[in-house]
């Protein structure tokens, strides 16, 4: 018999969390350091993760040599992350903040945000300053990388998605589910859920939470309200950084390249 749910933050448990995306982090990692290359107008050495939560880039990159800097609302993902970077021998600037309004302490030259973190900005006003905050950031000729589902006119509302992930003896089954969904208002409430086995211990964590919704138009449109940036590239999650993609209502899976402009 299954143990009843424990209804938290899944995002107080870092170590399980980061097990959800932890195939994908090479492959992402690849794509950062290749964007970087492809579209700053400067050398890419100091890179801003907002909302980093447990810090599975920041670590990576950090390890390729970059100069990191995250910050996250979760004090217990933040703590998980300053272990994981001792544990590993590496250094970053890792602080509490929020993503809606947050200053840095000197410029950099990249800031990424790659998976749906930037949808948990439920309303057009936190969007807008969200980019704002990262535009100011931002050294000119700097890049945003920005990744995040778009739900086209005609996608299905219901949606549910499982998947699998282990690592050593720990084997964690993660169930996303929509719960409400209100293209009026751009809203969808989810419910997040992990299942984590390790031997004969078994945990069921479940988290519910709001995302905003973007269509190609209105994503467009959102990004076009911060001056300060450009758009110069649209990918998926498939990350061939030789083949951008044309932003329409057959694509989902969104990754932006957007740029400062020189001053």
């Amino acid at each position: 018999m299954l143990s009843r749910p424990v209804l938290a933050d899944w995002y107080d448990y870092p170590q399980y969390y980061d097990l959800a995306f932890q195939d994908d982090t090479k492959p992402e990692a690849d794509f950062l350091a290749a964007a970087f290359a492809k579209y700053a107008q400067r050398p890419v050495k100091r890179v801003l993760e907002p909302g980093c939560g447990g810090g599975r880039l920041i670590v990576e990159l950090a390890k390729r040599g970059f100069s990191m800097v995250g910050f996250d609302t979760s004090d217990m993902s933040l703590d998980y992350l300053q272990k994981q970077l001792a544990k590993k021998k590496l250094k970053a600037e890792i602080y509490r903040d929020d993503m809606t309004s947050f200053t840095v302490k000197k410029p950099v030259d990249a800031a990424i945000c790659t998976f749906n973190t930037f949808r948990h900005l439920t309303t057009a006003e936190s969007a807008r300053s969200h980019l704002q905050s990262v535009a100011a950031s931002l050294a000119p000729g700097g890049i945003y990388i920005l990744g995040l589902h778009l739900l086209p006119p005609d996608a299905d509302e219901e949606s549910l998605e499982r998947w699998t992930a282990t690592k050593g003896k720990t084997k964690v089954v993660f169930t996303l589910r929509v719960l409400d969904f209100n293209r009026r208002k751009r809203l969808e409430k989810l419910r997040a859920t992990m299942l984590v086995r390790n031997g004969h211990k078994e945990l069921r964590l479940a988290s519910e939470f709001e995302f905003r919704l973007y269509t190609a138009a209105q994503i467009k449109q959102q990004l076009a309200e911060v001056p300060e940036f450009e758009l110069c590239d649209v990918y998926d999650f498939c990350y061939e950084i030789d083949h951008p993609l044309k932003l329409d209502n057959e694509l989902s899976d969104t990754v932006f390249i957007l740029r400062k402009k020189a001053d």
